[in-house]
């Protein structure tokens, strides 16, 4: 029996098989890519190329030690039912729309939406997907930038003005879950609402409020 078939096919698709066999130990014990190899009759290069793979698409998450976990994807149901009441508390407090953004690839997709009751208001409907190319304030927060600044070290929120969509802007902050980012949560409004010192100024210790408080209910479940 060749090496890679050590693996039993349930569905035919080997890719998806070892993925899933994948997936199903390191749910009962985190394991290193090696470690995968051995347990599962799998060649290393193969393991280590698939495993690589499913981290960046978040099936799978490495800690510290090298062991991997099932990944931030399948938070997605919890983040949802975490985030949807601290948005709306979020709305109520600012005033104005408030979203969770998680990464796709190179887009970020909506998964909770509540617009501002504003006649004039920041529409972001669940299900919107955005190129991070496009910018905002979320899109920095998912693609990894850094949020310090030498003046403000402790500064959790990004902004952004009229740099996606002219006459909108937006702060966001990181929702992390085991030290990884895994959604931005934003409000995004008119400019000609905003106070002049900026959105980061007016909302963005509410924003940074809010993404602690999914946390800490992610953290929990």
């Amino acid at each position: 029996m060749a090496e890679d078939e050590s693996v039993t096919s349930v569905t035919g698709v080997g890719v998806l098989d070892r993925a899933v066999a994948i997936l199903d130990t390191v749910e009962r014990t985190p394991m290193g890519s090696s470690e995968l190899a051995r347990h599962l009759g799998l060649a290393v290069p193969t393991t280590h190329r698939l495993v690589a793979a499913m981290v960046e698409h978040g099936l799978l998450r490495r800690d510290g030690d090298g062991r991997h976990h099932t990944g931030w994807r399948f938070a997605s149901s919890a983040l949802v039912a975490a985030a949807g009441p601290v948005m709306e508390d979020l709305r109520r407090e600012t005033g104005e729309s408030a979203q969770v953004w998680v990464r796709r690839g190179e887009q970020r997709l909506c998964l909770v939406s509540v617009e501002s009751e504003a006649e004039l208001r920041a529409s972001l409907p669940v299900g919107s997907v955005l190129s991070l190319t496009a910018g905002g304030s979320a899109a920095r927060v998912l693609t990894g930038a850094d949020p310090l600044d030498p003046d403000h070290p402790d500064r959790r929120w990004f902004e952004s003005v009229s740099q996606r969509t002219p006459g909108l802007c937006s702060v966001s902050a990181a929702v992390r879950l085991h030290g990884e980012v895994v959604a931005a949560v934003g409000v995004s409004a008119p400019v000609s609402r905003v106070q002049t010192e900026g959105p980061g100024h007016q909302f963005g210790d509410a924003v940074v409020a809010a993404a602690e408080r999914i946390e800490t209910v992610l953290q929990a479940g």
